[in-house]
């Protein structure tokens, strides 16, 4: 139908297309990539939509870093596969892409300011130029974590410029991601999720949409109920980590195994404490309290629990940096003098994701205080200041080796590492990579210490 054409409502379904059929998807991170490829392996034709030239230019060479698989292949071998059948288009064309399209997804991220500020202009960019495109009929689905009320005071507003009306002339949802990176195929399908959108109609549209690759779909009428629901799910693995923390420091005292303890405390059908480590990273954990402060602020609402978990969340880094600085203190080596190998700058095990990682953080901090820092994580681009080609060249002659993220590519069974690490180097593990091998780590003359 032209896009002048008067407005019918809901006309892309009354002329025959089902929902899905056709999908842009704005924002091809960890989640949108992913998303995007699942739509193109159900049939869909997809039009994936970034910003970044260079990761587009990167797509259509059939390349990428994210460490996902589905079903044996991975996901470069998927993103080739479904760009040869020509199910799986990059683009910089936002407008272009929405044209070609009767259901749009955004996936753009809101960053939080280092005062804790969400911002807004990614999402408020990608949200205009749908609005330059949208047309009778088209579906808009906001898919990401936001602040509650992103999608009815931003969103429609915005989309509503056009003089189209959200829930008469075009339809607009709301649909929280939880995938973990790492099994994104997986979870798009078997993850449960819900849904809400500005009207019955549109929820049930959204619905029948995603359907193609999620199988339970919950609809719910409240927009900002649907919005408050993710983000509390983020806040509370936040305060669970942070419990966890805590414990660890106790643990450590007192000469136990944090992760020992936290395995029989699991075996209680009730209880499911996650594990300890150098931090809590990536986009969504550590932003979820500051999408959550503006609405208890606009309410009168306080978050002591929260704000104490974030903050102490926030330490561990700190705490890490400590030890390691005191070790090669001990060893007579202090600012230049110092060496650290970290290995994995990842926000968790098993993945490239570099956002907003204690890793990264911890690296940082080591490195501002004029030690020699050198990093190795095969998965993580060699972009940044401390690039280490191998586990050896890391490791080589350093006061401290951090492990802060397991990766394929690094054995820790090989001893070649450890036996170039300086006299009596502290061996600092946040992942329970060496756990109990203490005795092993002994017998080549290196100190352990584990969180």
């Amino acid at each position: 139908m032209p896009v002048d054409a008067a407005p019918t409502a809901h006309s892309a379904t009354a002329a025959g297309a089902r929902p899905g059929d056709a999908v842009a998807v704005f924002g091809l991170g960890f989640v949108g990539l992913p998303l995007a490829l699942s739509f193109a392996m159900e049939g869909s034709r997809v039009f994936g939509v970034d910003v970044a030239p260079g990761l587009i230019d990167e797509l259509r060479r059939g390349e990428s870093l994210h460490q996902e698989a589905y079903e044996g292949r991975s996901l470069p071998a998927i993103l080739r596969e479904q760009s040869a059948g020509e199910r799986f288009t990059p683009t910089l064309d936002g407008e272009w892409a929405v044209a070609q399209a009767d259901t749009i997804i955004i996936t753009v991220g809101i960053p939080v300011s280092a005062a804790g500020d969400a911002r807004f202009e990614h999402l408020t960019a990608a949200l205009q130029t749908v609005a330059k495109a949208l047309r009778p009929g088209h579906i808009v689905i906001l898919r990401a974590t936001v602040v509650p009320g992103t999608t009815e005071e931003l969103a429609r507003p915005i989309l509503e410029s056009t003089g189209l009306r959200a829930g008469v002339d075009f339809d607009l949802a709301y649909c929280p991601e939880r995938i973990a990176e790492g099994r994104a195929f997986e979870e798009f399908r078997t993850m449960p999720t819900v849904i809400a959108g500005v009207t019955r109609e549109s929820a049930e549209r959204a619905r029948r949409a995603l359907s193609r690759v999620t199988r339970e779909i919950t609809v719910t009428d409240s927009l900002k109920a649907a919005e408050l629901s993710k983000v509390i799910e983020n806040v509370q693995r936040d305060v669970n980590i942070a419990i966890v923390q805590e414990l660890a420091a106790v643990c450590e005292r007192d000469g136990l195994d944090v992760r020992e303890v936290i395995a029989l405390a699991n075996t209680h059908k009730r209880v499911r404490l996650l594990d300890p480590g150098p931090g809590v990273g990536g986009y969504c954990i550590p932003n979820a309290l500051h999408y959550l402060r503006p609405l208890a602020q606009r309410v009168g609402a306080s978050l002591p629990t929260l704000e104490a978990a974030r903050q102490t969340n926030e330490a561990v880094p700190a705490r890490i940096v400590r030890v390691a600085l005191d070790h090669a203190a001990a060893l007579g080596a202090t600012g230049r003098a110092a060496r650290f190998g970290v290995w994995g700058l990842a926000m968790k095990d098993y993945s490239n994701d570099d956002r907003i990682s204690p890793p990264v953080e911890i690296a940082n901090l080591l490195a501002a205080t004029g030690a020699d820092v050198r990093a190795f994580d095969p998965a993580v681009r060699p972009d940044h200041p401390y690039p280490a080609a191998t586990a050896l060249e890391a490791a080589r002659g350093a006061h401290v080796l951090l492990v802060l993220a397991r990766q394929e590519g690094m054995d820790f069974d090989d001893d070649a590492p450890l036996q170039a690490l300086a006299p009596g180097a502290l061996v600092l593990d946040t992942r329970g990579a060496y756990r109990h091998q203490e005795e092993r780590l002994n017998a080549l003359g290196l100190a352990y210490w584990a969180i």
